[in-house]
């Protein structure tokens, strides 16, 4: 129960839609109360009438005095009719506040935890599944809203019931009360032992259905590949696999709670049975009356739907504990990337890496190891080098998505992690080697990268520094095409391009390409580089590519191997140095 304790500040927010919900609970259980008072009043008033009955030999006295009974009668069928009907009132507005405040909470629980999913690092999102983090959000909120609204509005309900209908039934007769009542300690044992069962349970459920949907999530973005290889049958068997292991768990949940229930039915008919018997004993014995006795069976029935749904109570509690528990093990997740400064920044001078390390966590050796270079403003640096050479490691260090393990990186003078960090990313147009387009039209897809809303006329301009127009307006919808899920209606060059466009539209004062033309053919790469050469002058570029015909206009390019610099210098000199670029330069000119 410790891990629902973080939602005090929630109830904090809506504390008078909670304290009106609580007022209205207790204001609906006094009116709920005084019905079996009202009914043992009539039932004894209509007894003592009748038993005078006898005595009016004239029929006329006789039926004025019937008429008499049924008006009283009448009258109390009519309070408890108004009583059933204020008390109807204020379980609507009972309703209406706690269920409305479960929703409000639910809404800001989804909002924070999504906003925390954005502040973390890449780091974070390396360790965990996309489809657990999409569970956590969706299936464990709304489990922890069950707990907040109908959970609470049941406990709260459930305690005043109890202290109201015992209270009534107390005054009336304390040793009856307490044989009524004696099997209750019974099932508050059963509900403390069978509610640990369920909690472990219903963590191991949340747990497999985190896996399931990260199965299908994963399943549904490579479905190409899926059926490129052939392979829909192994991944259908995957998924038969976890889902007969969650319909385990689930059934097996589903039997405690099917033995659970009908054993507090029996508990509570139980107290039924003793009312009946030793009231009609009372009765017999002259120290109860009829009145009593409907009073007290009414007052069990109360108790019935309380105590019955104290089990599903109990397991929504549990259930809560165990996803909240959940959702707070991502949330005490800290960032590591945090915006230290609000003072404003703008790029002005230069960029220089001093002695930058990089290692990742899930690796034994260093990604980058002593990298050193000065970029100025308005000059263009090319990187090259193998795969896993650490040039995309690059990218993220400038752009601040990973922090370096050792050494420095500053901006205009200034350690990087120390500026503000809102205000240099808004000056970066980043081109990443993969590609995410959303699912929208081409037109939104560009225009997400302008600071302001780019109107089409902007959206063409860049559209066509990028050499994409001409691809777009041959659509059918032209700009307002929608491209499907990560862009997949789109090739793989057409892709690339309309990331282009994106990260232009920004115009960005330092543009990193990722390896984001790998997938255009050589004349249309003269074209972008020769188009961008006129964009971004005056401005700075960084331009990552493992084919050197991206680089061979750059001010300066450095070569990586293993995450080191092996060799820097520009076009000239490095193929005048004829080392590896030299030779890499021959093999890509054949």
């Amino acid at each position: 129960m410790k891990s629902l304790l973080t939602l005090n500040h929630y109830f904090a927010r809506y504390k008078w839609l909670l304290l009106s919900g609580i007022l209205f609970v207790i204001l609906s259980n006094i009116f709920n109360v005084v019905i079996p008072y009202l009914v043992r009043q009539v039932f004894d008033e209509v007894q003592l009438k009748t038993s005078f009955l006898p005595n009016f030999a004239n029929n006329e006295a006789h039926k004025t005095y019937s008429n008499s009974v049924l008006n009283t009668a009448l009258w109390f069928g009519a309070l408890i009719l108004f009583a059933s009907v204020i008390r109807g009132i204020f379980m609507f507005f009972m309703r209406q506040t706690l269920i409305v405040m479960s929703r409000k909470i639910e809404y800001d629980m989804k909002k924070d935890i999504f906003n925390h999913y954005q502040k973390l690092s890449q780091r974070f999102y390396r360790k965990n599944y996309t489809g657990d983090l999409m569970n956590r959000l969706s299936e464990d909120v709304g489990r922890v809203r069950m707990y907040i609204g109908p959970a609470i509005m049941y406990i709260v309900n459930l305690v005043f019931t109890f202290i109201t209908v015992i209270y009534m039934m107390f005054s009336v007769n304390v040793e009856m009360s307490l044989w009524v009542l004696m099997p209750l300690p019974v099932l508050s044992i059963a509900i403390y032992y069978i509610s640990e069962i369920i909690n472990k349970k219903s963590d191991r459920i949340q747990a497999k259905l985190s896996d399931i949907t990260s199965l299908s999530q994963e399943t549904f973005s490579g479905i190409r590949v899926l059926k490129s290889f052939a392979v829909e049958k192994s991944f259908l068997n995957n998924m038969e696999s976890e889902s007969e292991k969650y319909r385990t768990q689930k059934m097996s949940l589903t039997l405690i709670d099917s033995l659970f229930n009908p054993m507090m039915l029996v508990l509570v008919s139980l107290s039924t049975l003793l009312t009946i018997y030793l009231g009609g004993k009372g009765v017999i014995n002259g120290t109860f009356s009829f009145g009593n006795i409907a009073e007290f069976v009414i007052y069990v029935n109360l108790l019935t739907w309380p105590v019955a749904s104290l089990g599903w109570v109990t397991s929504l509690v549990q259930r809560a504990a165990a996803s909240q528990t959940r959702i707070n093990q991502f949330l005490d997740e800290q960032p590591e990337i945090i915006n230290q400064s609000q003072a404003p920044f703008h790029f002005s001078k230069n960029i220089e890496w001093k002695n930058v390390d990089f290692r990742y966590d899930e690796k034994n050796f260093d990604a980058l190891s002593q990298i050193n270079f000065n970029l100025n403003k308005g000059q263009t640096l090319g990187i090259i080098g193998a795969t896993g050479s650490g040039k995309s490691t690059i990218a993220g260090l400038l752009l601040r998505l990973l922090e370096p393990t050792n050494g420095e990186i500053t901006i205009d003078e200034q350690t990087l992690s120390k500026i503000n960090l809102d205000d240099y990313r808004q000056q970066i147009g980043y081109v990443p080697q993969d590609v995410f387009l959303f699912s929208d039209s081409i037109a939104n897809n560009i225009a997400f990268g302008a600071k302001e809303k780019g109107d089409r006329e902007q959206i063409i301009k860049y559209a066509k520094q990028a050499h994409v127009h001409d691809n777009i307006i041959h659509f059918k919808d032209g700009y307002d095409t929608i491209i499907g899920e990560r862009g997949i209606t789109l090739s793989g060059g057409q892709k690339q391009r309309v990331a282009i466009a994106r990260a232009l539209i920004r115009d960005p004062e330092l543009l990193i390409l990722d390896d984001c033309l790998s997938a255009v053919d050589q004349e249309t790469e003269k074209q972008i580089l020769s188009e961008l050469k006129q964009v971004m002058q005056n401005k700075t570029a960084v331009i990552i590519s493992h084919r050197l015909s991206s680089v061979v206009g750059c001010d300066e390019i450095i070569v990586l191997e293993n995450g080191k610099i092996i060799e820097r210098g520009n076009h000239s000199a490095l193929l005048a140095l004829n080392g590896q670029y030299a030779e890499v330069f021959r093999k890509q000119q054949h």
